[in-house]
């Protein structure tokens, strides 16, 4: 299993496992699927920022992560948001950890500070690990979406660096 950045290569696993969270669990906002063009949103959304690709010699890419600005303005320039993605069938393999260590470390080293996590209330999986890791929570935003007919609240979570 290797690390490198996201690039244009990625496109197409890339989308077809964020589409499997899209479709099958609150991890991904997007109630339907996104076609492959998303792909340009998420590398100009990440860019000047840590990406991954996680890739596994004989599976190929098996997860994705990306640091993105928190806020546009200068003065939130030492806060990142974090998004991560892994394979279903990759995940209880300590990849997650690993993933965020890299992206933690990549950031501290571009001078952020502050790292925020937006999590479905109804993602309690992502809620344990980003707790485990050392995230705390510190906003709620109540009631604010609705997917397949479930109202959920968006869960700020922060680790300092």
């Amino acid at each position: 299993m290797h690390f490198d950045p996201l690039t244009i290569t990625d496109r197409i696993p890339v989308i077809d496992l964020f589409n499997y969270y899209i479709e099958n669990s609150f991890a991904a906002y997007p109630e339907q699927k996104v076609s492959y063009d998303f792909f340009d949103l998420l590398l100009k959304a990440g860019e000047g920022y840590p990406t991954l690709s996680v890739k596994e010699p004989a599976a190929g890419v098996i997860g994705f992560g990306m640091l993105r600005p928190y806020h546009p303005f200068p003065v939130f320039s030492r806060t990142a948001e974090i998004s991560y993605f892994i394979a279903p069938e990759w995940t209880g393999r300590g990849i997650g950890e690993k993933m965020l260590s890299y992206l933690l470390e990549k950031g501290k080293d571009q001078g952020l500070s502050s790292i925020l996590a937006s999590i479905s209330s109804l993602n309690p999986g992502s809620l344990r690990f980003h707790q485990k890791n050392g995230f705390k929570e510190c906003g709620r935003l109540q009631k604010v979406g609705e997917k397949q007919g479930q109202v959920f609240d968006v869960v700020y979570m922060q680790r300092f660096l």
